[in-house]
């Protein structure tokens, strides 16, 4: 198995990051066949994905993202263009998301 951690900080406060990480579990829904269950917290949510050979959680706070993901051993052998794709999409939302709040 691989495993794939991801850290991003942001200053989006937690309102704004949560609608983000929405986002980004519609996306992995609709691209990746993800299924997502978020968990709603006072001070963070987690959004929990799963599909055949992969699962994981994304740990949404007020000032960053936490990603941590199990590849099976067919998914592992792709870890890293796995974890380079989640970064980008990652990273163009956190973009984004700054980019409306700086408006």
């Amino acid at each position: 198995m691989a495993d794939i951690r991801i850290h991003r900080e942001h200053r989006l406060g937690l309102a704004k990051a949560r609608k983000l990480a929405w986002q980004w579990a519609e996306r992995v829904e609709a691209e990746f066949e993800m299924e997502c269950t978020v968990i709603e917290g006072e001070t963070s949510d987690t959004v929990e994905f799963k599909r055949s050979g992969a699962n994981g959680q994304l740990i949404v706070a007020a000032d960053h993202f936490d990603l941590e993901a199990k590849l099976g051993f067919l998914l592992g052998a792709f870890s890293q263009t796995i974890a380079h794709e989640i970064e980008k999409n990652l990273d163009a939302l956190l973009a984004s998301g700054e980019r409306v709040k700086k408006k």
